[in-house]
């Protein structure tokens, strides 16, 4: 695989993961890079998201230091000096500052951070890093039951991220951690602009069980180590490396949807029909986000009753008579009532890994898709005990 020039990985085992495993990764730039982000929307925002949006101001970072095992979420005053402790620890044993350092954080939720652990890490992290991002991508999973990578070129630059996500997973921001890097120069208007459309294209229409974490978040550096001018808005580069980031977000966002939690199925609810944008994600997502639907999915039932059920709960002032239903091609619903699909074939069509519903909402031409699977007792058994 060709990475970014000008990049570092690491990650290492401290003990903070329960059962044990890498748990403490780095990505570090060995110059100044440009930095942009998105952050959870979530207003328990946990402590290293705190930090990190003061550091993301600045608009430059050389380095990402994150950990697996524990949040750092609802700790406090704590749990905020610990987070900047993150930073100081991870900038001085890379002689940089503490504000070239964004922070991340993953588990669970409301336990203090076990700092000398963590200091211990991060050093020894600082001590291992190579061109192999392997250990950075198991350090930072928690119930993933594999590492998530993907890589696209811009030009003569290459985007390279790197995730975790498999559960509390929601549109507008899912739980994950994605760290993103790029040897292309480019503006700080142009990242923060690349990175937002890629999350409202991506992890922004994924959904595994419709919950919402507290320390969502993206980092993205570009270190510029390809050489040249930086990439402005309207530079005849600017099309291909947000069309790379943005392919590289898509990967990511599917390959989370293909691991969740006990999942066995994806599914591509797509609406169709919408007045505007925002109707057709509106609906499009509370679909999604159907916890009968989604069991229905994982006995392949084809239920299509609870997909209009669903639909009839979001925020649209739509015709209940008007509404057509497709679920694996056969057209189960015709005008909000009995349509002429085969069930039998259409229940054939949701065994396969793949699952495909169609709504058509017939009140305009915008379009929207949401990814997301099925939910099964592998669900509830993983998350009934997780903090056990």
């Amino acid at each position: 695989m060709t990475l970014p020039k000008g990049f570092a990985y690491a990650g290492v085992a401290a003990g903070i993961k329960p059962g044990g495993g890498l748990d403490v990764g780095l990505l570090v730039s060995d110059r100044p890079a440009t930095a942009a982000g998105v952050l959870t929307a979530n207003r328990f925002q946990a402590a290293p998201i705190i930090v990190s949006k003061k550091h993301l101001r600045r608009g430059a970072a050389r380095a990402v230091v994150a950990n697996a095992g524990n949040a750092n979420a609802c700790t406090g005053p704590l749990g905020l000096a610990d987070a900047e402790a993150m930073a100081a620890t991870a900038g001085a044993a890379l002689g940089i500052k503490a504000t070239q350092v964004l922070v991340a954080s993953t588990g669970v939720i409301g336990r203090a951070l076990d700092m000398p652990k963590i200091r211990a890490g991060i050093d020894a992290a600082a001590g291992a890093l190579g061109t192999d991002p392997a250990p950075l991508a198991g350090a930072i999973m928690t119930t993933d039951t594999r590492p998530k990578t993907a890589r696209a070129a811009a030009g003569n630059a290459t985007v390279f991220g790197v995730a975790k996500g498999a559960g509390m997973i929601a549109p507008e921001m899912a739980t994950m951690l994605c760290f993103i890097a790029t040897d292309a120069p480019v503006s700080r208007s142009v990242l923060t602009a690349a990175v937002q459309g890629a999350a409202a294209g991506s992890f922004n229409r994924i959904s595994v069980d419709g919950c919402m974490s507290t320390n969502d978040c993206i980092f993205v550096l570009a270190n510029g180590a390809t050489g040249g001018d930086a990439i402005e808005a309207g530079d005849p580069r600017e099309p291909a490396l947000t069309g790379a980031i943005a392919q590289v977000c898509l990967s990511l966002a599917r390959q989370i949807v293909e691991d969740g939690e006990g999942a066995t199925k994806v599914v591509e609810i797509t609406v169709r029909g919408g007045a505007d944008a925002r109707e057709a994600r509106a609906a499009a997502r509370t679909i999604a986000d159907s916890v009968l639907l989604r069991c229905a999915i994982g006995g392949a039932d084809p239920n299509w009753g609870r997909v209009l059920a669903a639909l009839g709960t979001a925020p649209i002032p739509l015709d209940p008579n008007m509404v057509d239903v497709w679920l694996g091609g056969e057209k189960v619903a015709e005008r909000g009532a009995i349509g002429p699909g085969d069930l039998d074939k259409a229940a054939a069509a949701m065994r396969d890994r793949d699952v495909e519903i169609l709504v058509d909402m017939h009140r305009g031409d915008h379009v929207a898709t949401v990814l997301t699977n099925d939910l099964t007792a592998e669900y509830v058994a993983i998350n009934g005990d997780y903090t056990t």
